[in-house]
């Protein structure tokens, strides 16, 4: 890493092992910092510099892509809906998630296969526990029905509470069909048992990830629910609640659009509204700010308030099917 000057911001987007080194780093040059670290336990190293980052007067913003990053802000909109949140699962569909051919896309195959791996980080009565990867998750989304998730090692799992402190579960689950989703517990199963190493598991997953379907109008048909969303129970109104807010408009269909634009947003954002600090997304930014400036550089530049969906447990039937028929991914269809 460059030597960095104080007014100057890093932004990092490689390996997740070196994280922690070049905040700190960034923290002794006085500079603010940004990144779309996805692995729950660097993460964690890196908010335990909040004190010093503090002390240097330097922002640092973590997990800043889809997910985390969108997907957090997904799960404030929700949460913000109910007077108390017990829990908030964030979510996202594996078949939404094409990569690109290239040395990244093998390398964010490699970090999917450690996260569904051994035991991953998760919030349980309100502690941090351990928790194999990949159990199995129903899903109550209100308006679509009941759908079924697998837990998957995501920062998210550990930093919304943080937001949120009377949450007592909390857990990142990814979506997929019973194919994809049987093929991933025998990769898990390989790779617990040593019969495969993770590099050897990432070259069988990039095979299946190219069968999986490509067309835009499929996503939610393939494992019933959206490419990104976040679920929040607790109460409203004296009564249990459940509300559920989807993205619905994309800046493109690559990896790459769907990370590097919120990291770019992030970092405008962060700039003009610096807190000193080690944040997550939930714990920096404010959603509307974030997808009013979001909006311009998605497909056909739509309107801030079309940027997300939400449905809830109260709301009549045909209110939640309305509100999806008419807005729920209307740029991916768009685009094919």
């Amino acid at each position: 890493m460059t030597a960095t000057r104080a007014g100057d911001a890093a932004g990092y987007a490689a390996l997740s092992r070196c994280s922690r080194p070049i905040l700190a780093a960034a923290i002794a040059a006085g500079c603010d910092y940004i990144d779309i670290c996805d692995d729950p336990q660097p993460t964690a190293d890196m908010l335990e510099l909040d004190a010093e980052a503090k002390a240097a007067g330097v922002t640092a913003l973590l997990g800043m892509g889809a997910s985390p990053g969108v997907a957090n802000l997904l799960a404030v909109r929700a949460a913000a809906e109910l007077e108390r949140v017990d829990s908030l699962v964030t979510g996202w569909n594996i078949h939404s998630a094409h990569t690109e051919e290239s040395a990244a896309a093998t390398a964010a195959v490699v970090h999917g296969m450690r996260q569904i791996s051994g035991s991953i980080p998760v919030t349980r009565a309100g502690a941090r526990v351990e928790r194999p990867a990949l159990e199995r998750f129903r899903l109550e989304y209100p308006g679509l029905g009941t759908g079924e998730g697998r837990s998957f090692g995501h920062p998210e799992a550990i930093t919304l509470p943080l937001a949120f402190p009377g949450v007592k579960d909390s857990t990142s689950v990814v979506v997929a069909d019973r194919p994809t989703s049987a093929a991933l517990l025998a990769l898990r199963w390989a790779m617990n048992r040593r019969l495969l190493t993770v590099d050897r598991a990432a070259l069988l997953a990039a095979r299946l990830e190219r069968l999986l379907p490509a067309d835009p109008a499929t996503l939610v048909a393939a494992g019933g629910l959206p490419p990104l969303f976040a679920i929040a129970e607790g109460e409203r109104d004296g009564s249990p609640a459940r509300v559920a807010t989807a993205l619905s408009q994309v800046p493109g269909l690559s990896m790459a659009d769907n990370t590097g634009v919120p990291l770019a947003v992030g970092a405008l954002l962060l700039a003009a509204n610096p807190r000193p600090g080690v944040h997550a997304p939930e714990t920096l930014l404010d959603p509307d700010q974030f997808f009013a400036a979001f909006a311009s550089h998605c497909l056909g530049a739509p309107d801030p308030a079309a940027m997300t969906i939400t449905t809830r447990s109260w709301a009549s039937p045909d209110s939640n099917a309305a509100a999806l028929s008419s807005a729920l991914l209307t740029a991916l269809i768009a685009a094919r």
